[in-house]
């Protein structure tokens, strides 16, 4: 799914992208000179209506041109940054920012498109690669190549109630670690009545496709073979988790009666305390909080159970083809300064961020490794206004995961798993062989066309 990605310091969540614009308007020519400078057009300004990110992100960069005063940016503040709808017809008309932003699973396909620059000559330019997280790179790195540096970055997680934790008589600092234990704790749960629910999951606008790609992935499976020809879906991991949805609805009663949801009606159910448990990523915790009438002392988070992968999303930037060698060394200083300092720069001056109430001491986005990480981390921690203790078993667990990326074609395959999803928590008497095998044959009609 397109999540929620772009991580601004105030609101912490937001959705960034780019309108189309005219031709002249966005890319800076062939020599990108202004003035005697170099001169680049980036994407993903806050829109003016989010007048704090937007001052935020003009001050940064104000201060970056300031310390390389002879580079010009020119920000383009469009809202959302990153449209489907236009996205590719910029592409395609040579429209796109010299530096644009792109979701994780933009970048096979901008490459395909021959669209985007090869970086690997300047990388000794960007001061931060090496202390990126290997696996967050390797998403922007295509045939050996690395065509574009990532910015954020997320994992799905299980989200969970602290309070009805402790109701029903489970150790809140113990979270369920494999889909056994979710399965009890849900029982126990969804025994405290009043309309509790146990465990929630989606089942419609192709969330339902979304989850059970994570759960999958959870489950030590996959949803399509490694060459990408066909589904993998009809496999003992496959039928687990159909079957652990299965058991939870008809036979614990432990996800209640109401199915077909989507993601505002599970968070809805979490943030009014009946809920105990759901999959999310951990930027859902301030969405809780300031929409859905939660507490962060309640809310709490643990790695996905299973001990095998995690669905990752994220979010970075690349560059227009026809950029030059200078705007792209250009390009590359401007997200070091921006977005890739630990500690620091529009994503990471959590001093900032906490004067003007966002939540400071949440586990992720978590970009950097090593020194870089250890000092990010300890400058969040100071900074911090959240009840950091309730992440410890998600930081504690989720490093021993693997990371894997959604599935090509997503959201068409997710539209299949829809159906599959839903028909397991709407009909008790569901034939799992039957759904899974169905829709193996449909993933493998959309992969035959690609």
């Amino acid at each position: 799914m397109r999540h929620t990605g772009f991580r601004r310091t105030v609101v912490a969540i937001g959705v960034c992208s780019s309108l189309a614009l005219a031709a002249t308007a966005c890319g800076s020519g062939a020599d990108g000179a202004a003035s005697g400078k170099t001169r680049i057009t980036v994407n993903c300004e806050p829109p003016r209506s989010a007048k704090v990110d937007r001052a935020f992100f003009e001050e940064d960069t104000a201060a970056f041109e300031q310390a390389h005063p002879d580079i010009d940016v020119v920000a383009h503040d469009a809202f959302p940054c990153q449209d489907p709808k236009t996205f590719d017809a910029k592409l395609a008309g040579g429209q796109m920012e010299d530096v644009f932003y792109t979701y994780f699973t933009d970048v096979r396909h901008v490459v395909e498109l021959g669209q985007a620059a090869d970086l690997t000559p300047y990388l000794k330019e960007l001061k931060s690669y090496d202390s990126i997280q290997k696996q967050l790179r390797d998403i922007y790195t295509v045939d050996g190549k690395v065509y574009g540096i990532p910015r954020t970055g997320y994992s799905m997680a299980l989200v969970y109630h602290r309070a009805l934790f402790r109701e029903a008589g489970l150790d809140p600092d113990r979270p369920p670690a494999t889909w056994d234990e979710v399965r009890a704790a849900a029982r126990k749960i969804a025994a405290l009545g009043d309309g509790t629910v146990g465990y929630a999951d989606y089942s419609a606008q192709n969330q339902g496709g979304w989850h059970f790609t994570a759960e999958l992935y959870a489950h030590g499976g996959d949803v399509v073979s490694a060459d990408g020809e066909r589904a993998t879906i009809d496999t003992p991991e496959g039928r687990a988790v159909l079957q652990n949805l299965h058991d939870m609805r008809w036979t614990d009663d432990s996800m209640g009666s109401r199915q077909l949801l989507v993601i505002n009606d599970v968070q809805q159910m979490m943030g009014s305390g009946k809920l105990g448990m759901y999959l999310a990523a951990p930027d859902n915790i301030p969405i809780l909080v300031k929409e859905k009438g939660g507490d962060y002392q309640d809310l709490a988070l643990a790695p996905m159970p299973g001990g095998h992968a995690t669905l990752v999303g994220g979010d970075g930037y690349m560059f227009r083809k026809k950029a030059t060698p200078a705007q792209i060394r250009a390009g590359l200083k401007w997200l070091d300064h921006m977005f890739l300092t630990p500690g620091k720069g529009f994503l990471g001056d959590y001093a900032r961020a906490r004067k003007h109430g966002a939540p400071v001491g949440l586990p992720e986005p978590r970009l950097f490794t090593g020194a870089a990480d250890a000092t990010d981390q300890r400058v969040k921690q100071a900074n911090a206004n959240v009840p950091v203790e309730n992440y410890r078993a998600f930081l504690d667990g989720n490093g021993k995961l693997r990371l894997k990326t959604e599935p090509p074609h997503a959201q068409q395959i997710y539209s299949v798993l829809d159906g599959t999803v839903s028909a397991v928590l709407t009909k008790e008497d569901a034939d799992i062989d039957r759904l899974l095998k169905e829709a193996s044959g449909k993933i493998d009609g959309i992969l035959a066309r690609d």
